[in-house]
């Protein structure tokens, strides 16, 4: 019988800035566009999502909910240099990985 594991990174692009900036952990961060031109938020933290800062929200909907809201730009050379790193461990695994993104992927381990 075939096993597939599903493996989706929960915010994956704040997760990281987080590791490389702790001080960020506890204060709602998010990642996405400048709200002055029409910027849309990529993901947000856990302290964000108390204030219902969600995905795909617009940036300036998310400073009225949270007004001291960190709006960080996106690093995506780093998230893409993130994502791979993490393939190479699933890769100790299996050789059956499908990525479906940079922060999620099917991994067959039969």
């Amino acid at each position: 019988m075939r096993k597939i594991i599903h493996v989706d990174m929960d915010c994956f692009y704040a997760a990281i800035e987080m590791r490389d900036n702790p001080t960020l952990k506890e204060i709602p961060i998010a990642v996405g566009g400048n709200a002055s031109r029409r910027g849309v938020i990529c993901t947000a933290n856990y302290p964000a999502r108390r204030f219902g800062v969600r995905s795909a929200m617009s940036t300036a909907t998310a400073l009225k909910l949270c007004p001291h809201l960190k709006v960080l730009p996106g690093r995506m050379a780093l998230y893409k240099e993130t994502s791979a790193k993490i393939r190479q461990i699933f890769a100790r695994y299996t050789d059956l990985i499908e990525p479906l993104s940079l922060d999620e992927a099917y991994l067959d381990v039969l």
